[in-house]
């Protein structure tokens, strides 16, 4: 099923570019990115979002440490979200 018409993009397309990417693919941009194209009228995002997330299945929400598709940006970000905390009590 076509799901962007705009660049012509399948669901099967959006399903392969969440599983041959080496990085965490959670929006839509990225998608968009992985297959070299770029959004054009944004009427497809949320089809796109619930694909991934049907696609990454249990790990749409959260990853475990350890699953391949765990993003280490996500617990640099927790630690410097910390860090504010820390400062703004000082």
């Amino acid at each position: 099923m076509i799901v962007c018409s705009c660049n012509v993009l399948s669901d099967d397309d959006i399903r392969a570019a969440v599983a041959e990417s080496d990085d965490a693919v959670r929006h839509a941009k990225q998608v968009y990115g992985c297959l070299g194209c770029s959004a054009e009228c944004g009427r497809c995002a949320r089809t796109i979002k619930t694909i991934i997330d049907e696609a990454l299945g249990p790990c749409a929400k959260s990853c475990c440490s350890g699953c391949p598709h765990s993003h280490t940006v996500a617990a640099n970000d927790e630690t410097a979200e910390s860090a504010q905390f820390a400062l703004a009590a000082c």
